[in-house]
């Protein structure tokens, strides 16, 4: 069976009071239209169809390829939506299954289980039904004796039998596409002036075609995202979500309840995150690293048995068996090499601190290099701008750089060498040298004993 799927992503989402489109709205490290564009790509095998309008080319831009598109001009109805895409899609599909972007916790299963359930079935369309206790407003599913869908009502128009029903429609359908685009311009108009898909459901009862209907078992998958209250909540069903699947999959959480992890974080197996940590963007975590507490980390490349204590991260690497922290900062750039140490309170930015080396407390890197085997002493700077321009730091293998020294860029440390303690460098320093005051001078020449 050809399968696509159409996505309504047009509404203008004016209870977020926000310019920014609603489908746009961060979630768990992703725009929110993201969640549904990957979930539908995932179960037909192809680029949704995306209905827009509000915002339309903010959308395209964050989405790019990742979908096609269709412009709804004027906000009609959801029928008025799907018909946007009748040029694009007709005699491309066999079934039309129809989302929306602003339920972002529908999951590839649900959908699976109602595409299948489909294309065993006979009928027009299938619909996706929830049992619930609190209606939310949703329009009841009418049955007949033998449990038969004979219509569905909203709640607008329901009688008192039809409002006690707690079958609701959850809006989400399949539909045999020949069908669909033959049916879909006979919709009628409602007395709000819009068209709904909800009474293609009438339509198919009226010509004796059956209508079949999937149950979701949990109801917060289709949480429909249309204030902010809704968004806090999608984010805390969806951040359990993610920490149970790293969980569940070899990773521990002292406390998931305290523990933020985006929808595009990566984490090795045997790491263990404690509280009050964020993992962000597309940081990919080794495994038998150890994170946090109280750590920010994003859109970083971490290797195995690393260490992160009470620091921030941004665009930065760790290698294999590094560690910070605590209370350091890896700005953008920032790269441990295997088996360095980064202490408290210390900064690097644009800058590699070398294989085995450490750096001291106190202490700043900025576009520096630095070699394999260093110390970098307590309170160290790389004085690396001039009001006008950025200038590099290289400190080269072996050497020793005494507290509170300051490295005024450009400027080259060569292999071997030392400063001692609060010089301040201004000239490269040759190898073996040993350096020292204000201005540093050469008080043992390479080679001296």
């Amino acid at each position: 069976m050809r399968l696509t799927a159409v996505i309504l992503a047009a509404g203008q989402g004016t209870r977020m009071k926000s310019t920014t489109p609603k489908v746009l709205h961060p979630l768990a490290g992703q725009p929110l239209v993201s969640y549904a564009v990957d979930t539908a790509t995932r179960v037909t095998g192809v680029a949704p169809v995306l209905v827009v309008g509000h915002g339309s080319e903010r959308v395209r831009a964050a989405l790019g390829d990742r979908a096609r598109y269709v412009m709804q001009a004027e906000q009609l109805g959801t029928g008025h939506a799907v018909l946007q895409a009748r040029e694009l899609l007709l005699g491309q599909a066999d079934a039309v299954l129809v989302t929306y972007a602003d339920m972002p916790l529908l999951t590839e299963q649900t959908l699976r289980q109602m595409v299948e359930a489909h294309s065993r079935s006979a009928s027009a369309l299938t619909i996706l039904t929830v049992v619930n206790e609190d209606p939310h407003g949703f329009g009841r599913v009418v049955r007949d004796a033998a449990g038969r869908v004979q219509a569905v009502v909203e709640e607008a128009v329901c009688t008192p039998e039809q409002r006690a029903i707690r079958e609701l429609n959850a809006g989400v359908y399949c539909f045999d596409a020949i069908w669909l685009w033959e049916n879909l311009p006979r919709v009628p108009l409602s007395p709000k002036g819009e068209y709904y898909l909800t009474d293609m459901v009438g339509l198919a009862i009226a010509q004796g075609r059956p209508v079949n209907a999937v149950l979701c078992a949990d109801e917060s998958e289709l949480l429909g995202i249309n204030t902010r209250v809704h968004l806090a909540e999608a984010e805390a069903a969806l951040r359990s979500r993610i920490n149970r699947y790293w969980m569940e999959a070899g990773v521990t959480l002292l406390n998931p309840a305290t523990t933020c992890i985006d929808a595009t974080v990566t984490i090795g197996q045997d790491t263990t995150i404690w509280p009050n940590t964020y993992l962000l963007g597309r940081t990919v975590i080794g495994s038998g690293c150890r994170i946090g507490p109280g750590s920010m980390v994003q859109d970083c490349q971490i290797g195995d048995d690393c260490a992160v204590t009470l620091s921030v991260l941004e665009h930065a690497v760790m290698e294999d068996d590094s560690n910070i922290g605590p209370f350091g900062h890896l700005r953008k750039g920032a790269r441990l090499c295997r088996g360095a140490h980064m202490g408290n309170f210390g900064e690097m930015k644009s800058s590699t601190l070398g294989p085995g080396s450490k750096m001291g407390h106190f202490s700043y890197l900025g576009d520096a290099q630095i070699g394999a085997n260093v110390n970098i002493g307590a309170g160290t700077i790389t004085c690396n701008f001039d009001g006008v321009h950025k200038h590099a730091t290289v400190i080269e293998d072996d050497v020793f750089i005494g507290s509170d020294s300051m490295l005024v860029a450009p400027v080259r440390i060569g292999q071997g060498a030392r400063t001692g303690a609060g010089s301040v460098v201004t000239h490269d320093v040759p190898a073996g040298a040993v350096v020292y005051g204000v201005p540093a001078r050469v008080k043992r020449p390479t080679g001296e004993q």
